[in-house]
């Protein structure tokens, strides 16, 4: 494992593009830390978004995930980068001519996947703790330690996201090709949506039966893990009952989700494999 993530980290080292965008992606992950800085005054309204409580443990591990992994396309163009100079350069053949398998080239291509959000996931968790602890109004040991999954399903995010490029990646072999790809997919994905609200709009629970197909969709099983935290806010609930309105949503991270996401990582990874052993390089 460490000699094929030693070959890995080498060949990115020697890229300049991976490295700008690396850098950029984790600078991006500290200017979340900026929106604390967001405050302003109109007459006698007041508003400054760490006093509304988006730095309170334990929303902030929603928060700040949900945030962050908005963030997660510029490291989707290391990752088919990554993969489009195997093709352009001819290093995949010549790795391949040295003695690397093609399995142990999927291999350390996905245990660079790993560690590009296992990095990520420490950031953040760090980054976050750093912003808690600065401005929550809470930092009893067990109040900190709630809510934690959400950095369990940020990581698995991660890795199911950056799988899916790696298999389209190795699909298309050029970087702008495989994000175009993707972008399709998730267009596709909408579209199929849509079709499914339209199938189903003189149902009853429309949304629900809607969810329950697109539920297993890998982006949307992607973005089922971690739900939009806006709503969840106090400032925002309290809004809505002064118009009459009661939000009711879960915003838990589901064990089924996780499966999900994690059998799709797991498809992604072996059709990149089946794809190459496949090919005749």
């Amino acid at each position: 494992m460490f000699r094929l993530l030693t070959i890995e980290f080498h060949k990115l080292r020697h890229n300049t593009a991976s490295k700008v965008l690396s850098i950029i992606y984790f600078a991006l992950l500290t200017s979340i830390a900026l929106i604390a800085a967001i405050k302003f005054d109109i007459g006698p309204i007041k508003f400054h978004l760490a006093e509304m409580g988006i730095f309170n443990f334990p929303y902030i591990w929603h928060f700040n995930t949900y945030m962050a992994a908005i963030l997660k396309f510029f490291l989707l163009l290391v990752i088919v980068s990554m993969i489009a100079n195997e093709y352009s350069y001819k290093t995949l053949k010549q790795n391949l001519i040295d003695g690397l398998s093609k399995k142990e080239f999927i291999l350390s291509k996905f245990y660079a996947v790993i560690a590009f959000a296992l990095i990520s996931t420490v950031f953040v968790f760090v980054v976050s703790l750093i912003l808690g602890f600065s401005y929550s109004d809470y930092n009893e040991l067990s109040i900190i330690t709630s809510d934690l999954e959400y950095i369990l399903a940020f990581f698995i995010k991660l890795v199911g996201f950056f799988s899916f490029g790696l298999f389209l990646g190795i699909l298309v072999k050029r970087s702008a090709f495989a994000v175009g790809a993707m972008l399709v997919w998730l267009i596709g994905e909408s579209m199929f949506k849509g079709y499914l609200f339209w199938t189903f709009k003189s149902a009853e629970n429309t949304s629900e039966k809607v969810d329950s197909i697109m539920q297993f969709l890998p982006l949307e099983a992607m973005t089922n893990l971690i739900k939009e935290p806006f709503s969840r806010l106090g400032a925002v609930r309290s809004a809505a009952n002064s118009m009459g309105e009661t939000i009711n949503k879960s915003y838990a991270v589901d064990f089924s989700t996780i499966i999900i996401v994690s059998v799709w990582t797991f498809i992604f990874i072996y059709l990149s494999y089946a794809l190459l052993k496949k090919r005749d390089l």
